[in-house]
């Protein structure tokens, strides 16, 4: 293994290795020889192809591939990585052998495949995503990597002759929920075939260079920090355009110093760091953050005020930045943005907003300000471009789809672009904007993930966003990737990354952002149902622990015990020093200090027994509420009086729903309860009772006040007074040993010891340091063979269920059901097989199918889950029954071999699902529902890819097999059937 650092280029854009002119002749002529050597090479070939200059970091990456080689090269967004996967594709070509480059997201696979088709001719290149398949054959494929995983364990006749993989964007394997896939491709992918591994600048490329050259062979890791067009970082003020560093500071100079082997950054930088290297953060703005804390605290506690903004105009001191500072500053609006972008001739522009919503209002609040950015030539341009992109779209669905407030936007030089918007829409949103017709894209962070869209300029609005459960502040790694878009190469001389400012923004904080390279690549590897079944039908179980122990999770795991074992040497040498201060003239120390301990444990134990006793009665009692109980709930977000809508009385931590008496329906668990529970008085509730219509829940609000008031009695329960939270229990043994305790201490010769308590410190000292090196050796024992330990607990799964039997001698084989389970890719796989076993499809027809497959496929994000609703037909309600209840039991086998746990079916899709495949319109089907056409489309495609795994399973019913065809056809139309459309 090699690893090769890239020097930065000379110019702006590309540059030509030259030979200095001090070259003695010999060196000369061997660099001559060199070049006319490349020349006639393969490379050489290539070279040609192209109409701009190769960067040495690029160059050297072609070399290793034309010499046989894997690279792994790891460089900024922008920086031109894509060459060396085109080259390795130029490779096969002129060798007769195949191509696959691969890619993390449907997007990108769609945008790939349209620049190598129109290089390398529509004939030559082939396309392959979960729901789309174009000469698949091709002797060049582009593919998401998914669907590379699956040729791979089904043995694939298209591996035939397969030469180079491009796994373009590979530190997706981080993702913790498709992550692994990337490590399953590279583990099993030929040896003889060349992998090309294309990553964003992270900051571990050695550690995972070595993996690459552990289980693929001769790799070279290649590491470029240069960005080929210069990034300035700043922040906008008001509606002003601030230089965040003071100086000439661009993102090459600010970039941690690089390490002398490998070229890889050095560890993060912090803020005191950059400026210990000479770079200083704005000193405006560092005056302008404390002026504004000081008027923060000012302004809290009633110092200064009206009368001092009196007494400093008195004084005439209204200088612009004094009253910026004082007053606070006003945050621009989006559109005074924009157009200060404009003014500066910073666009086009990429805002990230952290909202799909907020996405949308901006582009809105753009429209609505009269801010135009398109000639009438662009505006012409691109009126025939979307409407031409609009054509094929049921008219009656254009509505829906916001076709026109999208069109309008566009015409002014403003679009959305996020997960919510039809896929044909974001593809004229990108193809419009890489022209330049699109001036300002407001876009969520899953654009920074590999869409070829650079501007001139990135805004970011905040520096924190939602994970899904809190706010939390962006990573150094996310600033970069996210501030990468900045700066088109070979069309901007610089590229600009503006921070807009904040109410208690910290320039020296967003100033250490900026000056880290920090993203670390770790593994989210793990051994899944359909991985295991896989590996053991085509290795065996020993063959295949071996090939898991292989995997970067597990190299990762080896290499941190070096670390953890050096650590663990250390403390047991201070484990001695301890011992020897704590020794006792009077006995043995340790042994009272063992019954202090104890004593101690026995008391926190009594204390955490009463808690869970507490916790449990508070579970039972919410697993008994039934519908039209009206409970009164002490805490949370909505204390008061409330009516139980549905129960909970299967789930662990039961969290019933109910509506409040101001209307607001909720989910309440024990975290809302200081104990148990139990009915105030009990209420009916209409068969007719809608929760999503408002003048329902007044009602039903309105009867639960009137029982209240009449003191209506509830149905026959305990009574919360009556429960002593388990104290009869849980006290008396757990009392009398903590009795014995205390008198075997009083008893012990250390106990009148006057030196006790100081022993007893050191005593203290020295339990902590045993339990924390104690933690360390678990952590050694738990991380070596994590991963085959893991894959022995799925293995047990699979056999306590039928999938895996075992001779008589003790060797294992695939049943019939573990052979289908084999053909089931999803995050549900086992589920899913379970469902075909158990016959959940059976007495199902084709719309029903595929309501059924939504249950399988379907997330629904936390805020959006909601009441249980009730199923379109009697045979849907049965077969929705013994997916949850196959769900649940699945769920205990998990956690009793303490695996990660399925994720519970999701209901939310089944009634678009059924309307969709009984062909009703658009607005119809997402009437009354929170999903985006975007999502619903994107959903009914993962419900396609799933319908066609089971329909091409050998061996399944033909009856099955043919509904789940049909239940394609049927949804595959209309906007699903034209955003398939590449």
């Amino acid at each position: 293994m090699s690893s090769i650092s890239g020097p930065p280029p000379a110019g702006p854009y590309s540059s030509r290795p030259t030979v200095p002119a001090q070259l003695s002749p010999s060196e000369r002529y061997q660099a001559s020889k060199e070049r006319t050597a490349e020349a006639a090479s393969y490379l050489g070939g290539f070279i040609r192809t192209l109409d701009f200059e190769l960067d040495d970091f690029q160059r050297q990456a072609c070399r290793s591939l034309q010499e046989g080689r894997g690279v792994l090269v790891a460089a900024p967004t922008g920086a031109g990585k894509t060459i060396v996967g085109e080259f390795a594709i130029y490779l096969a070509l002129e060798r007769n052998l195949k191509a696959f480059y691969t890619t993390p997201i449907k997007a990108l696979s769609n945008q790939k495949f349209a620049e190598l088709a129109e290089k390398y001719g529509a004939e030559n290149v082939g396309l392959l995503t979960g729901d789309t398949s174009i000469n698949g054959e091709a002797p060049v494929v582009v593919m998401t990597t998914e669907v590379l995983r699956n040729m791979l364990y089904a043995d694939s006749a298209s591996l035939d002759d397969l030469g180079f993989v491009v796994m373009d964007e590979v530190h997706y394997l981080a993702d913790r929920f498709r992550g692994a896939v990337w490590e399953e491709v590279i583990i099993h992918l030929p040896s003889e075939v060349q992998v090309a591994s294309l990553s964003a600048t992270v900051s571990n490329a050695e550690e995972f260079g070595a993996w690459l050259d552990t289980v693929r062979g001769d790799t070279d890791i290649i590491v470029s920090e240069h960005r080929p067009v210069p990034l300035w970082q700043h922040v906008m003020v008001g509606k002003e355009i601030v230089d965040l560093f003071a100086g000439e500071t661009t993102f090459d100079e600010i970039a941690p110093p690089a390490d002398a082997e490998t070229g890889a950054p050095v560890t993060a930088a912090a803020p005191e760091e950059v400026a210990g290297r000479g770079f200083e953060v704005n000193p405006d703005l560092l005056a302008m953050a404390r002026s504004e804390s000081q008027q923060s605290f000012r302004g809290r506690f009633g110092h200064g005020g009206r009368s001092q903004r009196r007494q400093q105009r008195q004084r005439g001191d209204d200088r612009p930045g004094q009253g910026a500072q004082q007053a606070g500053v006003r945050k621009a609006s989006r559109p005074q943005v924009i157009a200060s972008l404009d003014r500066q001739d910073l666009l086009p522009s990429i805002t990230f907003i952290f909202s799909r919503a907020g996405c949308d209002a901006a582009v809105a609040q753009c429209v609505s300000s009269g801010l135009w950015l398109t000639t009438e030539k662009e505006q012409r341009i691109i009126a025939q471009r979307v409407d031409e992109a609009g054509q094929d779209i049921p008219s009656e669905d254009l509505d829906v789809l916001g076709f026109w407030t999208w069109r309008d936007g566009l015409l002014r030089g403003f679009a959305a672009h996020h997960a919510g918007m039809l896929p044909t829409f974001k593809e004229v949103v990108e193809k419009l904007f890489v022209e330049g017709l699109v001036k300002a894209v407001f876009a969520t962070e899953t654009l920074a993930l590999g869409v070829n869209m650079p501007a001139r300029s990135v805004v970011l609005e905040k520096l924190d966003k939602f994970n899904g459960e809190a706010h939390v502040d962006i990573t150094a790694g996310e600033y970069t990737q996210l501030t990468g878009r900045a700066g088109r190469r070979g069309i901007d001389v610089e590229g600009h990354a503006v921070v807009l400012w904040q109410p208690g923004t910290d320039p020296t904080a967003v100033a250490g952002l900026a000056s880290r390279r920090t993203y670390p690549l770790n593994s989210s590897f793990r051994p899944t149902y359909n991985m295991s079944i896989n590996l053991l039908a085509q290795f065996g179980r020993a063959r295949a622990r071996e090939i898991l122990e292989s995997s970067f999770a597990q190299f990762q795991a080896d290499r941190s015990v070096v670390g953890l074992a050096r650590q663990v040497r250390s403390r047991e040498e201070s484990l001695a020093g301890y011992a020897k201060s704590m020794t006792c003239h009077l006995g043995d120390f340790t042994e009272y200090a063992r019954l202090r301990r104890e004593l101690s444990d026995a008391e926190n134990m009594t204390s955490r027994s009463k808690s869970r006793a507490r916790k449990s009665l508070s579970d039972d009692s919410l697993a008994r509420l039934l519908p039209g109980d009206v409970v009164d709930v002490p805490g949370g977000r909505a204390p008061g009086p409330a009516i139980v809508l549905s129960s909970d009385h299967t789930s662990r931590e039961p969290r019933p729903a109910v509506l409040t008496l101001d209307n607001q329906l909720r989910r309440i668990g024990t975290e809302d309860l200081e104990g148990p529970i139990a009915p105030m008085t009990r209420i009916r509730i209409p068969k007719s009772f809608n929760a999503k219509v408002p003048k329902s829940r007044r009602d039903l609000a309105s009867s639960a006040r009137n029982a209240l008031r009449e003191n209506r009695p509830p149905a026959a329960t305990t009574s919360s007074r009556d429960i002593d939270f388990g104290r009869a229990t849980a006290l008396p043994n757990q009392e009398k040993r903590i009795t014995e305790l205390r008198r075997a201490l009083r008893a012990h010769p250390c106990h009148g010891c006057s030196e006790r308590e100081d022993h007893a410190r050191w005593s203290e000292r020295w339990w902590k340091l045993r339990r924390e090196t104690d933690a360390l050796v678990r952590q050694i024992q738990g991380r070596t063979n994590t991963i085959a330990k893991t894959f022995d607990r799925v293995c047990d799964v699979l056999s306590a269920y039928g999938y895996l039997e075992t001779a008589a001698d003790g060797r294992q084989s695939i049943s019939a059901d573990g052979q289908r389970l084999r053909r089931i890719y999803g995050e549900k796989d086992l589920l899913i097989s379970q469902s075909l076993r158990l016959g959940a499809f059976g007495d199902l027809d084709a719309v029903e199918v595929a309501a059924l497959a939504s249950v399988l496929v379907y997330q629904a994000k936390r805020e959006d889950r909601g009441l249980r609703p009730r199923m379109p037909s009697v045979s849907l309600e049965s077969s929705v029954d013994v997916v949850i209840r196959e769900w649940s039991a699945l769920e205990d086998v998990e956690e009793q071999n303490k695996l990660p746990l399925t994720g519970e079916p999701e209901l939310g899709l089944v009634w678009p699902m059924y309307k969709w495949a009984r062909g009703r319109h658009l607005q119809e089907v997402l009437n009354g529902t929170d999903l985006a056409a975007g999502d619903f489309v994107r959903w009914v495609k993962q419900v396609i890819d799933l319908l066609d795994q089971l329909a091409k399973i050998p061996g399944l019913e033909p009856r099955l097999a043919r509904l789940c065809t049909e239940a394609i056809s049927l949804i595959r139309r209309g906007v699903v059937a034209y955003s398939s459309v590449v």
